[in-house]
């Protein structure tokens, strides 16, 4: 049987000198190969860097320049652009799929099944099937006949019900114990103080998950910002760094600088949220 200690490639049971140097060299590559895109990204954004091809992991000339000159080509009205689209976003994102998994988990109505069914076909659909019945919709809105084509509103409402989210509450919804709601009806609670006071607590590492999850999701939407914006003050940063990246003057350190800031917020998420998103992928491990 093989040792508890054992790594998944078995280099913990090596003691000999050579065993060693291979397991050392072997984890040397795996750093390279996953930190090393990173790293060099990281390097680059403080770097003078005007040739694509001489991106290095090894800092020779530091410098903010890249993120002024990011900033003067309006980085900062892009970064706010998709602060206000993923805040607003996941808000919404977050207020549905906690009513929509309340009622899909506690609830029982007709044609149920068709529209989990329904939700989960969803998820199965490339975005680019839905784009252009999408951006008819946005230009022409349902019984209100709003046009939110250019505005950031058109890139919010459409990220109010995302499929994942709705069946992550759903499931974790279906796991609190009926026996506390049926007490707390005894005692004279309703629906609403059920689902605020019980059910809603008790789902905090669902919420961690989908917050994540949701996050980053809105943040690296390209597609959706495409179809709505009509010009460049309604574009997010993911959007406007395609800009950056196909015009001429601006450096790939500069390119690099925007990037950085692109990828930092989402850290951030994930360092907000950990602790919640550890306990929910923990907690869906041990149901399964």
């Amino acid at each position: 049987m093989t040792a508890a200690n054992d790594s998944a490639l078995g280099l913990d049971a090596v003691k000999s000198p050579g065993g060693r140097i291979l397991k050392f060299v072997l984890y040397a590559l795996l750093l390279l190969v996953f930190a090393g895109p990173l790293l060099a990204l990281l390097v680059s954004a403080f770097n003078h860097v005007s040739d694509p091809t001489a991106l290095s992991v090894v800092p020779s000339s530091p410098t903010l320049d890249n993120f002024g000159i990011a900033f003067d080509l309006g980085v900062g009205m892009y970064l706010l652009n998709s602060f206000l689209v993923v805040g607003f976003g996941l808000l919404l994102q977050v207020i549905v799929s906690v009513l929509a998994g309340y009622a899909l988990a506690r609830k029982k109505f007709r044609f149920m099944t068709f529209v989990l069914v329904a939700i989960l076909a969803t998820l199965m659909l490339p975005e680019e099937i839905l784009a252009i019945p999408l951006s008819l919709i946005l230009s022409d809105l349902p019984v209100v006949h709003f046009n939110l084509i250019g505005s950031l509103a058109g890139m919010i409402v459409p990220l109010g019900a995302w499929a994942f989210s709705i069946l992550v509450m759903t499931e974790f919804m279906k796991d609190v114990p009926r026996e506390l709601e049926e007490a707390a009806r005894i005692d004279g609670a309703g629906d609403l103080r059920i689902f605020a006071q019980i059910i809603l607590p008790m789902c905090k590492p669902a919420l961690g998950v989908i917050g994540v999850f949701g996050f980053t999701m809105i943040w690296d939407q390209y597609l959706l910002p495409l179809l709505v914006s009509t010009d460049s003050s309604t574009y997010t940063l993911p959007l406007a760094l395609r800009t950056l990246r196909i015009d001429t003057n601006v450096t790939p350190g500069v390119i690099m600088a925007a990037s950085l800031l692109a990828l930092l917020p989402s850290v951030a998420a994930f360092l907000f949220f950990q602790r919640s998103f550890v306990r929910g992928l923990a907690s869906g491990a041990l149901k399964g």
